[in-house]
């Protein structure tokens, strides 16, 4: 099964909050402002950009069949 992801650009005083030595765990980008569904993991941060968060969902039957209602 495949994935979703999502970049998230945050202002540079706010990326100043974001831990260096590790990801977030979603109560954590939340703290910072982040607002997005449930679901996505914050699995990268983007080296030479420091204030874009990558996050990824994962793929299953509920969301695709939403993705594929969006598109009609």
């Amino acid at each position: 099964m495949g994935s979703y992801s999502r970049h998230v650009m945050l202002p540079k005083e706010i990326a100043k909050l974001v831990p260096k030595n590790h990801l977030m765990s979603e109560s954590e980008w939340r703290s910072i402002g982040v607002q997005q569904s449930q679901g996505w993991k914050h699995y990268m941060v983007h080296e030479p950009e420091p204030h874009i968060l990558l996050f990824r969902r994962e793929l299953n039957q509920s969301n695709e069949k939403q993705r594929q209602q969006m598109i009609l």
